[in-house]
C-alpha cells in the first residue's frame, strides 16, 4: 500500500467543495495538498463528510480520481463506498480501486437494519468482491444499526479489514474492542480523540483537519507518544473549533470553516443540507480568529 502500512495517524475525511452544482476540483486539489503538507497519515473522500448520499456515481469517480492524482502516492485514499444495497456498494468499490484507491471506507448499512449475519456477510460480500482492504465505519447514530463488538472480531479474524472507524461516542467501546481482537481503532469523534488513544486506539478520522491539518496531526503525534500534558493542551487549544463544527449537521459548518479560511471558494452544500446559520459562522470566525462574512 502506497504511503503506509498501518492505520496510525491522522486521516482526513475530506470535504467536497461544490461551486454551480458540480464538483470544484481546482479547490479539492487545495484541500489535498493542505493536508498532505501537514502529515496526515491518509485521505478519505465521499464519506459522510464528503456528502456520499447527494454524489452521483459519476462525481464519486470524479472525485477519487482527483484526490488519488493529488495525493500522488505520497498517502493512502481510502474512499467511501458505504451502501445498504450490497451489490451497490460493491460496485462502488469497484470504481473506487479502478480510480487507484487503496482501500475503502466502508459505513454500515443504513435504513435497512439487517442482523449481525447480514452485516458480517455485507461486509465481506465488499471486501471479497471489491477487491479493498476495508476501514470499517461504525456510526449507529446516523446508520440506526450498531456492528457489535463479536462481529467486528468475526470479520477481524476473516481477512479483509485493515480498521474501524468508531463513531458510537462510547471509550469503553475502545477496551471491548481490543479485548477482543487486533483490528486497529481509530476515533471518529475529534473530541474523543485524546481518550480513545489513551486507551489504545491509533488516531482518528477526523472532521476539523479538513480545517487545521497541522494542529489534529500534532495532537494526535503527542497523544501516540504518551505525551500526555502535550496532548491535552492541544486538545484544549481545539476544542471550541471542535464544537463549532458540529453545532449544526456535518459537513455544514466544515464547509463555512473552509470558505471562511479562502480554501473553498463557496460554503454550498445539496438539499436537504442547507449552509450554515450566522450563529454557527459566528462561532466558526471566533475559533478561527477571522470574520464571518
Amino acid at each position: 500500500m502506497s504511503g503506509t502500512t498501518t492505520a496510525d495517524g491522522v486521516w482526513t475525511a475530506l470535504a467536497t467543495p461544490f461551486l454551480g452544482d458540480r464538483v470544484d476540483r481546482e479547490a479539492l486539489v487545495r484541500l489535498v495538498e493542505r493536508q498532505v503538507a501537514a502529515g496526515v497519515a491518509g485521505l478519505c473522500p465521499c464519506g459522510t463528510t464528503g456528502e456520499s448520499p447527494t454524489i452521483s456515481e459519476d462525481e464519486h469517480r470524479e472525485i477519487v480520481e482527483t484526490v488519488v492524482a493529488a495525493a500522488r502516492g505520497r498517502v493512502p485514499v481510502f474512499a467511501g463506498t458505504g451502501s445498504n444495497d450490497t451489490r451497490h456498494a460493491v460496485a462502488l468499490t469497484r470504481q473506487a480501486k479502478a480510480a487507484g484507491a487503496q482501500g475503502a471506507l466502508v459505513v454500515s448499512p443504513y435504513y435497512n437494519r439487517p442482523t449481525q449475519e447480514g452485516l458480517y456477510r455485507h461486509f465481506r460480500a465488499v471486501a471479497d468482491d471489491g477487491g479493498l482492504p476495508l476501514m470499517l465505519y461504525h456510526i449507529p447514530g446516523r446508520t440506526a444499526g450498531a456492528i457489535e463488538v463479536e462481529t467486528v472480531a468475526r470479520l477481524w479474524a476473516s481477512g479483509g479489514m485493515f480498521a474501524l472507524k468508531e463513531a458510537q461516542g462510547h471509550v469503553d467501546r475502545v477496551t471491548r474492542l481490543r479485548e477482543a481482537c487486533a483490528i486497529p481503532l481509530l476515533s471518529g469523534d475529534d473530541a474523543l480523540t485524546v481518550p480513545f488513544v489513551s486507551l489504545g486506539a491509533v488516531g482518528v478520522v477526523s472532521v476539523a483537519s479538513n480545517v487545521v491539518p497541522g494542529e489534529v496531526v500534532a495532537l494526535v503525534r503527542h497523544a501516540l507518544a504518551g505525551r500526555r500534558a502535550d496532548a491535552l493542551a492541544a486538545h484544549e487549544r481545539l476544542a471550541p473549533l471542535v464544537r463549532a463544527l458540529f453545532q449544526e449537521t456535518n459537513p455544514i459548518p466544515v464547509k463555512a470553516a473552509l470558505k471562511l479560511l479562502g480554501v473553498f471558494a463557496s460554503d454550498e452544500v445539496r438539499l436537504p443540507l442547507v449552509s450554515a446559520s450566522p450563529s454557527v459562522l459566528a462561532a466558526l470566525a471566533a475559533a478561527l480568529g477571522t470574520q464571518a462574512s
